[in-house]
């Protein structure tokens, strides 16, 4: 399963990276990503993503703000402390 990681904290990011290798091998994060325009970039690039796991409050908005540009997406998990 092919997965991004939107997250503008790196030691939350490695966590999350760390806790997905732990439950499934299968799980491959292709990319971590730390702001709403590194997100739409690579969503406009990349089409082959099967799971978002995103924060809500990024450095520089909220992440909703990504996910409104995008007509088909694959399913989101949030994850926020």
């Amino acid at each position: 399963m092919k997965t991004i990681i939107i997250e503008d904290e790196p030691r939350a990011a490695r966590r999350l990276n760390n806790q997905l290798e732990k439950v499934d091998s299968t799980i491959e994060v292709q990319a971590i990503l730390e702001s709403i325009s590194e997100a739409k970039d690579y969503l406009q690039t990349h089409s082959e993503i099967d799971l978002i796991f995103s924060d809500i409050e990024l450095a520089d908005g909220l992440s909703f703000e990504i996910y409104e540009s995008f007509a088909n997406l694959p399913p989101i998990i949030f994850t926020t402390a």
